[in-house]
């Protein structure tokens, strides 16, 4: 990954500083990198570096996308409570208004993100924030 220190293309997080990781253990992200970067072929926008929850986990799997269990032909453990994850923007959102949104790290929550919930929304279920 480029230097984000000196790289005015690098990816900004949604506070506009340099994008953090979101995960290496499970490795996470549309390139599977461990950050939540994106790109015109990551139609789902998987910009939101969330940490999930049983709630949440319970209803990604509800509305047809089962996060917990594991897909070994693809590589995939399935996630655990706890464990942090890059989701789409459009999930996060619909979670949000099903009042079961996952906590945000917004250092590594993609600036992307802010074209489909707001910048309020996430920074009130932020964990990492003082």
């Amino acid at each position: 990954m480029a230097d984000t220190t000196t790289d005015p293309a690098a990816p900004k997080n949604v506070l506009g500083g340099p994008l953090e990781d979101c995960s290496h253990d499970p490795k996470t992200g549309f390139f599977r990198d461990g950050c939540c970067r994106t790109d015109d072929h990551d139609e789902g926008r998987h910009v939101i570096c969330t940490r999930v929850t049983e709630e949440f986990l319970a209803f990604s799997r509800s509305v047809g996308n089962d996060l917990s269990t594991p897909r070994r032909e693809f590589g995939f453990q399935g996630l655990r409570p706890g464990d942090c994850w890059c989701i789409c923007a459009l999930r996060w959102r619909e979670a949000l208004e099903a009042g079961v949104a996952p906590p945000v790290r917004l250092m590594a929550t993609h600036e992307a993100a802010l074209r489909y919930v707001t910048l309020e929304d996430l920074t009130l279920r932020a964990i990492d924030v003082d």
